[in-house]
C-alpha cells in the first residue's frame, strides 16, 4: 500500500493505546501512514512523546503545555516550566511547539491559562518553530494572540466558523487540520470548513485515540482511519481521496519541515 496518511496531530502516550502500543505502532506504515506527530501536553507526555519518535522512524514529536494542564503546574514557575520545553524542541525529531492554547469548556483558571499560552506563542517566535494549538471556546481570544504574534502555526482540529477562518489565515503563516468530526452525520459546519479551506493550508488528523470518524465513531481512533476522513473530503471537494492525501501529506512536510 502506498503510503500517503500524514496524522498532523495525535497522542500516542495516552493510556488507551497501553495495551497494544507497540503491536498498533509497528503496523501503521503498513496501513498506509506515512507520517505522525504525536503530541505533549506537559512535561511527562512531551518526554513520552519524544521516546516514541526515538523508536519509530516515521513518528515525530510536539511538545508542549496543554490548557488543561494548567491546574498542575505552578504558575509562578512558568518561566522554568517554558525553559525545559525549550530544551526539549532541540531534540532532532521535535518539529514544533505544542500541544499549546486556550480552553473554555472546562472550569480552568483563565488568566493562568493566558499566560502559559503566551509564554509558549513567544518561545515559538524566538526560536522559529511551529506552533500546535488548541482552541476549545475560545476562538475570540485565540484570534487575538494570533493577531498578536502572527505564528507560523497550526489550529489543530478546527472548530470555528467560516468567517473565523479567514481571519485566521491574515493572522500569521497558519494551517488548520480537520479530522473524524467532518464525517459525523450532522456535521455542518465541518462540511462547510472543508469545502471552502484552501487546500495548501489544510492538514488531516486523527487527535487519536479520540475523534475516530463514521463508520468508527465512538471507538479508539488511530491515523490508519484518515483514510476515511480524506474519503469524505474528498466527496465533499469533488476530488478523489488520494488527491486529498497527497496535498495534505505535501502540506504537513512542508509545515513541519520534514525531508
Amino acid at each position: 500500500m502506498e503510503r500517503l496518511i500524514f496524522d498532523a496531530h495525535c497522542h500516542y502516550d495516552d493510556e488507551k493505546f497501553d495495551e497494544d502500543r507497540d503491536e498498533l505502532l509497528s503496523s501503521l506504515p503498513s496501513k498506509g501512514v506515512y507520517g505522525v506527530v504525536t503530541n505533549g501536553t506537559d512535561i511527562e507526555t512531551s518526554l513520552k512523546s519524544l521516546e516514541l519518535a526515538d523508536k519509530y522512524d516515521f513518528i515525530y514529536a510536539a511538545v508542549g503545555i496543554h490548557p488543561e494542564s494548567t491546574e498542575s503546574i505552578d504558575i509562578s514557575q512558568i518561566d522554568s516550566y517554558v525553559e525545559k520545553i525549550a530544551g526539549l524542541l532541540t531534540h532532532k525529531k521535535a518539529v514544533a511547539l505544542g500541544e499549546t492554547g486556550i480552553d473554555y469548556h472546562w472550569d480552568i483558571p483563565k488568566e493562568e491559562q493566558h499566560v502559559i499560552f503566551d509564554k509558549q506563542l513567544q518561545l515559538a517566535a524566538d526560536i522559529k518553530k511551529p506552533i500546535i494549538i488548541h482552541d476549545r471556546e475560545a476562538h475570540g481570544d485565540t484570534l487575538e494572540y494570533l493577531r498578536k504574534y502572527r505564528p507560523f502555526g497550526l489550529l489543530h482540529c478546527y472548530s470555528g466558523s467560516l468567517e473565523m477562518l479567514k481571519e485566521v489565515f491574515r493572522c500569521g503563516d497558519m494551517m488548520i487540520s480537520l479530522g473524524g468530526t467532518v464525517t459525523f452525520k450532522n456535521a455542518r459546519v465541518p462540511v462547510d470548513v472543508a469545502r471552502e479551506v484552501p487546500m495548501d493550508k489544510l492538514l488531516l488528523e486523527t487527535d487519536a485515540p479520540y475523534l475516530a470518524p463514521v463508520p468508527f465513531r465512538g471507538k479508539r481512533c488511530d491515523s490508519s482511519l484518515i483514510a476515511y476522513t480524506a474519503q469524505r473530503i474528498g466527496e465533499i471537494r469533488g476530488m478523489s481521496a488520494e488527491d486529498v492525501l497527497k496535498y495534505t501529506l505535501d502540506n504537513a512536510r512542508r509545515f513541519y519541515g520534514i525531508d
